[in-house]
């Protein structure tokens, strides 16, 4: 039998509906509209009635029944201890790419958990494989029309997906895709290109048989393997070249020009480091098809580089005198770097240096910013003339929190190298103004600025 779950209110928001009930933290919500609360999705879904039916155990044990009046769609306010209101489902395979697999020993304990969570796609984005999803996970998503679902295919190969997934479920997997695509649940893909396995003529197949999804599946990221130096004992894989991104960006490119002549989408995109590893030139912009895989490393520079352009034609330009550094991960240096002069032209007496971060840590292959941490800052930072301020994009924090990866923080960091640190957000004005204004005690935000860690990253589900 089933365990019934308990729903532990954990916040009653001010000013709410919860609050004129008189519920109150540590109130377990036991159901709604007399059906039992599965997770978050059930409970958001159920509340989309203008009449509902709570039935709560109050901590002295006593069940109220309340019935509620409210806006279609109007929250009670509440918060619960989980936020999926169910547990994290963690990863049931062992990707031959995985990061996790990849990481150093010693750090905390959350960074080694592997997630494969659909919940996680609709709330946060994550991408996952399906292989831990059942025929009733399915039928929810299709019954609540949650979308968009991001999805690892890798491949669409069924016996290389087993094997690159090391699940003899993984092939099999591949058939919910088809129940989602008839139910009209729209989809985004992802392909972690492992040289010698799914790359080349397997990517070619791969598309093949993706674009048969379109345009309910409407992108699909092709991003390359991110590789540290701990893969002791994993699958030998090996960096791509510029011969073989040049290939790559061929075969995407075919399909680029084939579905846009028949749906007007591009569909399949190239993350930035295909272009930088070609040495070609970034795409337009309408080619990002409104940025849908931006999280997947797709399109930040060019969008960064627009956002920079159009920020500036909104300044005069003067003669003030601000010196800086900008430390970055090698992907984004030299980018920085001329977003930089082209702020210079502006503002001449704005000196500001861009000083590319070698990703000790993980290993000089890792090249994002996000995956960089304080030690390495601090190693390669501590003998460096850096100006008024150092400028850190905030992809280099965990989310929330002014912690690095290793967790050291920004303050130790800032002490050890008597410099006022400024975190830039997300987008190309930012950059621009932090680059631009004097060192003013800048509040924290953790927004993305111009990667992500995504590319390396990638494959986590």
């Amino acid at each position: 039998m089933k365990k019934k779950k308990r729903h532990v209110i954990s916040r009653v928001l001010p000013g709410s509906i919860a609050q004129e009930l008189e519920l109150a933290p540590g109130d377990i919500l036991l159901s709604v509209n007399g059906q039992q609360v599965e997770d978050v999705f059930d409970y958001r879904y159920l509340m989309n009635e203008e009449y509902v039916v709570l039935q709560v155990e109050k901590a002295d044990g006593e069940i109220w029944e309340l019935e509620v009046e409210k806006e279609y769609e109007e929250d009670l306010g509440v918060e619960f201890e989980n936020g999926l209101m169910d547990d994290y489902r963690s990863c049931s395979n062992h990707c031959v790419f995985c990061f996790i697999d990849q990481m150093p020993p010693g750090m905390r304990e959350t960074l080694y958990f592997k997630d494969d969570d659909s919940r996680l796609s609709f709330l946060q984005g994550n991408y996952v494989t399906l292989t831990n999803m059942s025929d009733h996970d399915i039928d929810r998503i299709i019954q609540y029309h949650l979308e968009p679902i991001n999805i690892s295919f890798q491949t669409m190969n069924p016996e290389l997906r087993c094997k690159m997934l090391h699940n003899r479920f993984a092939g099999d997997a591949l058939k919910k895709v088809k129940r989602l695509y008839e139910a009209g649940i729209t989809m985004n893909g992802q392909i972690v290109l492992c040289k010698g396995l799914n790359d080349g003529a397997e990517l070619e197949y791969s598309l093949s048989r993706l674009a048969e999804y379109a345009p309910v599946l409407q992108s699909v990221s092709v991003v390359p393997v991110g590789l540290t130096k701990y893969r002791e004992g994993l699958y030998p894989l090996e960096l791509f070249g510029k011969n073989e991104a040049l290939e790559t960006l061929k075969i995407i490119e075919k399909w680029q020009e084939k579905m846009k002549e028949q749906y007007n989408i591009h569909f399949v995109h190239a993350s930035d480091e295909w272009y930088i590893l070609a040495e070609r030139e970034l795409p337009n912009e309408d080619s990002y098809d409104g940025y849908l895989q931006l999280e997947n490393g797709v399109g930040m520079i060019r969008l960064l580089d627009t956002e920079v352009r159009q920020a500036l034609d909104q300044l005069p330009g003067d003669d003030r005198k601000v010196t800086g550094t900008v430390a970055t991960g090698a992907l984004a240096a030299p980018f920085i770097a001329g977003f930089a002069d082209l702020v210079r032209q502006q503002y001449p007496g704005v000196q500001i240096q861009v000083r590319k971060i070698t990703n000790e840590f993980f290993g000089e292959k890792i090249t994002v910013s996000g995956l960089i941490t304080g030690q390495d800052l601090l190693k390669q930072l501590k003998d460096v003339e850096l100006g008024e301020k150092l400028l850190l994009p905030c992809s280099m924090l965990r989310s929330e929190t002014d912690v690095f990866l290793d967790d050291m923080t920004v303050e130790q960091l800032s002490q050890s190298l008597q410099v006022e640190i400024v975190i830039v957000d997300e987008g190309g004005a930012d950059l621009v103004s932090a680059m631009i204004q004097p060192p003013d005690h800048k509040k924290l935000r953790r927004r993305q600025m111009y990667e992500q860690t995504g590319s390396c990253y990638s494959g986590k589900a």
